[in-house]
């Protein structure tokens, strides 16, 4: 099986996971699938790699031949987005005076972007695990006055909540830690612990003391809300 059905596969398994995680009727059942759907995702991203690098060795590995120094990775960049288009910005000083030094690589889920010889490097960015499939062939990028614009064409004109799956995963916990639709007493508490298993030893004490105080309070049959 080439990498290409290897991919295919992949997709395959993870659009029925995620079905089934919107099906999901317990915590336990949800926990497990989730589990199984983040190595999917960890092994469809070393798929995709594996093709790109298979990619840039039989078009001769332009990049290794004709680049000089040394490669810096892109760290900065923006992103923003239209009904069809996923559009990445990265700035870089002079790029638009050296067009053909810029290659960009579209895959389905991901891109890379390869700037050769700027100011005696070579700067690369590359973005894994798009949230949605992009279209290939519809995809491009353009130069402006330093900057490369990156045009992926979305597969569905639909909104994107986040570039990466790894950045909807990371929000997911985030809102499942402060659930709005969670009793407010329990998040609060909960709220409390966190702050104080992270803070110093004067959070702690502070803590502390005002817990024994909410306490004596209620002991006494006063009201206080803590």
């Amino acid at each position: 099986m080439d990498l290409g059905e290897q991919i295919f596969g992949l997709e395959t398994d993870l659009k029925e996971l995620t079905r089934l995680l919107e099906l999901c009727g317990t915590k336990r059942a949800y926990d497990v699938l989730s589990q199984e759907k983040i190595k999917i995702e960890k092994e469809l991203c070393q798929k995709r790699l594996q093709t790109e690098q298979q990619t840039k060795r039989e078009t001769g590995n332009k990049a290794d031949t004709n680049a000089k120094g040394y490669t810096v990775k892109i760290s900065n960049y923006g992103w923003d987005q239209s009904d069809k288009f996923v559009k990445i910005y990265i700035t870089l000083k002079g790029v638009h005076k050296i067009p053909e030094s810029v290659e960009v690589n579209f895959m389905e889920r991901s891109f890379s972007v390869l700037v050769k010889d700027l100011d005696g490097k070579n700067h690369e960015l590359t973005i894994s695990n798009l949230l949605c499939p992009i279209a290939i062939d519809e995809s491009s990028k353009k130069l402006k006055t330093d900057m490369v614009l990156v045009m992926c064409k979305k597969k569905t004109a639909k909104k994107w909540e986040c570039l990466t799956q790894v950045e909807k995963q990371t929000k997911c916990k985030d809102k499942s830690s402060f659930d709005e639709n969670a009793d407010p007493g329990e998040g609060l508490m909960n709220m409390l612990k966190k702050i104080y298993s992270e803070g110093d030893d004067e959070m702690k004490r502070t803590i502390n003391k005002a817990w024994a105080e909410s306490q004596e309070k209620k002991t006494r049959g006063d009201d206080f809300d803590f």
